[in-house]
């Protein structure tokens, strides 16, 4: 059984994830103490219910003297590498945890395991989808039920997990009994101290892997296909050849065709991938084929996420605001031959200059604080226009717009300049494109 060191636990950060493991920690009798760089009035009372206090940020002398004292450090998945607290936590070897180590210390059951820079919450979603009529799975992890809380639930058999990279990045003992890396491109540089050491969290994943346990490998990736694991069963998607695969008109397992493309909802390229990679891990997991391809079936798309929110007779809108790196724009215009293209935001220390390679992206407005960036990623290329706000640039995009041509907001940016959230923004334009083609009025 794990053993954490003697004294209390230090939670850095109390948003979702360490809200729900000071619950947890209440629960098993454990004491915790929590400290946030913003304190604020939930966030108080969230530590209060768990039976403890939120502090406010000790100074450098102080902490060190805390993490000491505690031994084990729990930070928030998104402080980042560079954070003080980090730096501290490392000179003083504190043993640094993610809830992933709690629920693995605290429950035996099995878990798939998904990461990957794009596609993590689809795949997730899909896997637990084709999963839950055999075992009862439920998703959590770097969702809105963090694992350390779905573990209390005694019915699922099987947990699906959303593995973030700041959650791999921190963990110690996860280990997943079916581990999914779906893809790798540069992201999260705002959180991890570089591109190198992002790429060694994804790779986290497979570090505990048993003989028995399953890497799903994306073998059309060249840095995930480079960092495949030793130990473990491989199975494989993404190429011509691997395991699971589209073959013609069907996406076939290990040879044998298990559904037709044309049956699928959503057909996008980067929805065909996301359905091989889904299959790879439920096939794994003891999925029946009749209950994997009946998610696969049923599966319509998650919101923001290359959402169609209106259509005329000339034209058709999509919300991808979830798509917060350039890959995700990438991916997105992909599936089309003409774009204009709303991008822009708050840039996470990416380079925008690789949205310029999509050929699809005929016109470009420029939204948010990296409204230059991307006027710049764009230069001499695309016609680009820049606005001050969505509805201006659901106005200008409508007007650039030629006929047959979709309508893209795919940002490559986060939502933190104008919006709380990508659901926000997305919910924004797609209010205002309704309101715009006359299917409602904005909110």
């Amino acid at each position: 059984m794990t053993t954490w060191p003697e004294g209390p636990f230090l939670l850095w950060g109390m948003g979702a994830t360490n809200r729900a493991v000071a619950a947890a920690l209440h629960r098993r009798g454990r004491e915790f103490i929590a400290v946030d760089d913003a304190p604020a009035a939930g966030s108080r009372r969230a530590a209060s219910e768990a039976g403890g206090v939120l502090q406010s940020p000790p100074d450098d002398s102080e902490l060190t003297g805390l993490i000491e004292r505690c031994g084990s450090f729990l930070p928030t998945p998104g402080l980042p590498d560079r954070h003080r607290a980090m730096q501290a936590a490392a000179k003083g070897d504190a043993v640094v945890l993610s809830e992933f180590d709690l629920a693995a210390a605290w429950d035996d059951r099995p878990v798939v395991a998904v990461t990957g820079t794009n596609g993590k919450t689809t795949v997730t979603t899909l896997v637990a989808a084709a999963l839950a009529p055999s075992t009862g799975a439920v998703a959590a992890g770097n969702n809105d039920l963090p694992l350390v809380s779905a573990i209390d639930d005694p019915s699922p058999a099987v947990f699906v997990a959303e593995a973030s990279s700041f959650r791999l990045s921190r963990s110690r003992c996860f280990r997943p009994r079916v581990a999914a890396w779906l893809n790798f491109a540069p992201d999260h540089l705002d959180v991890h101290a570089s591109l190198e050491t992002y790429e060694e969290a994804k790779a986290r994943i497979w570090r505990h892997l048993g003989p028995n346990d399953v890497a799903v490998l994306n073998a059309g990736d060249p840095v995930v296909a480079a960092r495949r694991p030793a130990t473990g069963r491989l199975l494989t998607f993404g190429a011509p050849a691997s395991d699971v695969a589209v073959a013609g008109d069907s996406l076939v397992v290990c040879g044998e065709p298990l559904v037709q493309i044309a049956e699928l909802p959503r057909r996008f390229p980067h929805d065909l991938r996301n359905a091989e990679a889904a299959t790879a891990c439920a096939v794994a997991a003891g999925a029946p084929p009749e209950d994997v391809r009946a998610a696969l079936e049923s599966f319509r798309g998650l919101p923001h996420r290359l959402e169609l929110v209106a259509e005329t007779e000339t034209n058709r809108w999509y919300d991808d605001s979830k798509a917060t790196t350039p890959d995700a724009v990438l991916a997105a215009a992909g599936g089309f031959d003409s774009v204009v293209l709303i991008a822009g935001g708050r840039n996470k220390g990416l380079d925008l200059q690789t949205m310029a390679s999509a050929p699809s992206v005929r016109a470009v407005v420029a939204i948010g604080e990296a409204s230059g960036e991307v006027r710049a990623a764009f230069a001499g290329s695309r016609r680009v226009q820049p606005v001050t706000d969505m509805e201006t640039a659901v106005s200008v995009a409508g007007d650039m717009a030629l006929p047959g041509e979709a309508i893209l907001l795919s940002p490559g940016c986060t939502s933190f300049d104008w919006y709380d959230s990508y659901r926000q923004r997305g919910e924004h334009f797609a209010a205002l494109v309704r309101c715009a083609v006359g299917e409602g009025a904005p909110r």
